[in-house]
C-alpha cells in the first residue's frame, strides 16, 4: 500500500479550510503595500538613507533595489505557478531543495516576519505615545498603546480575511494620498525644467558615498512583497492574480519611494540634502520628511501625518500578523507545527493561530516594557535588522531553489524565467546581504555584543528549522511502519 504522510491528514477538513476566492488583486495589493508602511518608509528610513548613505543619489538606490527584486519576483512568480504557493517560501524552496531546508527556510520567515512586526509594536507604542503627547499634552507609556494593539490585531486576525482587506486599504489610502499631494506640489513648484535628474538617478550619484547603506535601508522599505503567494489559497484565480499582484507591488513600491524620496531631494537641494539629513538625525528624524510637508502643503499635513503615521505602523502591524498566521496554518498542516494551529474558526480564519501570535508579541514586549527601554532604539532598530537580514538570506536561498527546481522539471522552456533571473537575483541577493552584515551596526545602531548576538539567530534559526523538518520525518516513518504492521492482512484469492 500507499504511505501517506500523516502530516496531510486532515488537508481538506473544513475544520481547517481557509475561506476560498475571498478577494483579488486589489486585496493582495493593499495586505502588501500596508506591510511595506510607505509612509513609515519616508518619516522613518529617507533621512537615513540619505545622511549615512548615497545622499542626493538615495532615490536611484529605490529603483537599483526594485530591479533587484524584480528579477527575484520573475523566478518567484514563475514556480509558484506549478506549486501550491500556501506556504511562502517553504513551498517554494521545498520544491527546489527539499523539505529539510525548505522546513529550515519556513522557520527562518516566521523569524523575519515575526521581528519586523515586533520592531513596528515598538515604533508604534512610542509614535502613539509621543502623538498624545505633542498634540494634547497627555503622557502615556509606549507599551499601553501596544497592549491595545496586540489585542485589535488578533481581534482582525480572527476575522473573515476581507475585513482585514477592508480596514488595510482605507488606512494605506490615506497615507499615499498625503505622499502623492506633496510629491506633486513640490514638482509643480520646481517645475520640471529645474529638476537635476542626474544628481539622485545618474551612477555617480547612486554610487556615492556608501551606497550599499543607502541600499539596504530601500530594500527594508520594500519588505514583504513576496506575501503575495502566502494568500493564493484565499485568492480569486491564485495563478493570474499571485503572479500580476506580485510584480504590480513590486513596481508601484520601488517607482513611488524613489519618486517621494526625489521629491525631498529637490526640496532641500541635491547638493544641501545631506547635510538637511544629518540635522535631522541629531534631532528628530522624522523632520526631515515632516518639515517639508509643513512647508509645501502647510501645517495641517504634518499634523496629518503624525495620525496617519500612527495608522500607517497600524497597518503594518495587522499585514505581519496576517502574513504570520498564514505560515503558522501551512506549517502546522505540513506537521512541523502543532495541529492546533491549523485550526480556523466559523470566519473561516486561522484562529488559533492568530492567538497564538499575538500572545508571542505580548510576550516579547514585556522585558522591554519592564526595563523601561528606549523602543525606538532596541525593539524598532534591533529587530528590523535582525527582520532585513534573515529576509535577505531568504530570497537568496529561494531564488536558488527556483533554479535546481526547473533543471529537475522541465516544465518551462523559458530560460530567462527559469534559470538566468534567478541566478542574477542570487547573485545580486548576495551582495546585498554582504553590505547588510558590513553594516549592521548602522541599521540596528547596537553594540558588537547585540550585532552579533541579532546576526547569529539568522544561521541558528534556520538550523532549528532543519533539525524540526528530520524530527517530523522520523515520526512519518514511524507513524508508517505502525500502520502497516497493524492493517489486517487481506485474504489471498485461490
Amino acid at each position: 500500500m500507499a504511505k501517506a504522510s500523516i502530516s496531510q491528514i486532515g488537508t481538506n477538513d473544513p475544520r481547517t479550510a481557509l475561506k476560498r476566492d475571498a478577494f483579488g488583486i486589489p486585496g493582495i495589493l493593499f495586505f502588501v503595500l500596508s506591510a511595506q508602511a510607505p509612509l513609515t518608509s519616508i518619516v522613518g528610513a529617507a533621512a537615513l538613507a540619505v545622511a549615512l548613505g548615497n545622499g542626493s543619489g538615495a532615490p536611484g538606490a529605490y529603483l537599483v533595489v526594485g530591479v533587484v527584486i524584480v528579477l527575484f519576483a520573475v523566478g518567484f512568480t514563475t514556480v509558484t505557478r506549478h506549486l501550491d504557493a500556501r506556504g511562502g517560501f517553504f513551498a517554494v524552496i521545498r520544491a527546489g531543495l527539499g523539505f529539510g531546508i525548505g522546513a529550515a527556510g519556513s522557520l527562518l520567515a516566521l523569524l523575519s516576519y515575526n521581528a519586523i512586526q515586533f520592531a513596528l509594536y515598538g515604533l508604534f507604542g512610542a509614535s502613539v505615545s509621543g502623538l498624545l503627547s505633542h498634540q494634547f499634552g497627555v503622557e502615556t507609556p509606549w507599551w499601553v498603546w501596544v497592549v491595545a494593539a496586540v489585542a485589535m490585531v488578533c481581534f482582525l486576525g480572527s476575522r473573515k480575511i476581507e475585513l482585514g482587506a477592508q480596514v488595510l486599504a482605507v488606512l494605506v489610502g490615506f497615507e499615499l494620498l498625503l505622499l502623492i499631494v506633496f510629491a506633486v506640489a513640490v514638482l509643480f513648484s520646481k517645475g520640471v525644467s529645474a529638476l537635476d535628474v542626474p544628481a539622485s538617478f545618474g551612477p555617480g550619484a547612486v554610487l556615492a558615498g556608501a551606497p550599499g547603506v543607502a541600499i539596504m535601508f530601500a530594500i527594508a522599505s520594500m519588505f514583504g512583497f513576496e506575501s503575495t503567494a502566502i494568500y493564493s489559497s484565499e485568492a480569486k484565480n491564485p495563478r493570474k492574480t499571485v503572479p500580476r499582484a506580485t510584480y504590480i507591488a513590486v513596481i508601484v513600491v520601488a517607482v513611488f519611494l524613489s519618486f517621494v524620496t526625489w521629491m525631498l531631494v529637490c526640496f532641500y537641494g541635491a547638493g544641501q540634502v545631506r547635510e538637511a539629513a544629518g540635522a535631522a538625525l541629531a534631532g528628530d528624524p522624522a523632520g526631515f520628511a515632516l518639515g517639508p510637508l509643513d512647508s509645501v502643503l502647510g501645517s495641517w499635513s504634518s499634523t496629518a501625518a503624525e495620525y496617519l503615521l500612527c495608522t500607517s505602523l497600524f497597518a503594518g502591524l495587522l499585514s505581519f500578523h496576517n502574513m504570520i498566521t498564514r505560515y503558522f496554518h501551512a506549517m502546522a498542516g505540513k506537521g512541523l507545527f502543532p495541529p492546533v494551529l491549523e485550526r480556523t474558526n466559523r470566519h473561516q480564519a486561522p484562529s488559533m493561530a492568530s492567538l497564538s501570535q499575538s500572545l508571542l508579541a505580548a510576550v516579547v514586549m514585556v522585558p522591554f516594557a519592564i526595563l523601561g527601554m528606549n523602543p525606538v532604539g532596541t525593539l524598532f532598530s534591533w529587530f528590523s535588522g535582525l527582520g532585513v537580514a534573515a529576509l535577505i538570506v531568504l530570497y537568496t536561498v529561494t531564488s536558488i531553489a527556483v533554479i535546481v527546481y526547473f533543471r529537475r522539471n522541465r516544465v518551462e522552456p523559458n530560460l530567462w524565467t527559469t534559470l538566468v533571473a534567478p541566478a542574477l537575483a542570487s547573485l545580486l541577493m548576495l551582495g546585498i546581504l554582504v553590505q547588510v552584515v558590513r553594516n549592521f551596526g548602522v541599521l540596528t545602531g547596537g553594540s558588537a555584543v547585540t550585532v552579533g548576538l541579532l546576526l547569529v539567530l539568522v544561521p541558528l534559526t534556520f538550523l532549528a528549522g532543519w533539525a524540526n523538518s528530520r524530527r517530523v520525518s522520523a515520526r512519518d516513518e514511524i507513524a508508517a511502519v505502525t500502520v502497516e504492521a497493524t492493517e489486517p492482512a487481506r485474504p489471498h484469492n485461490s
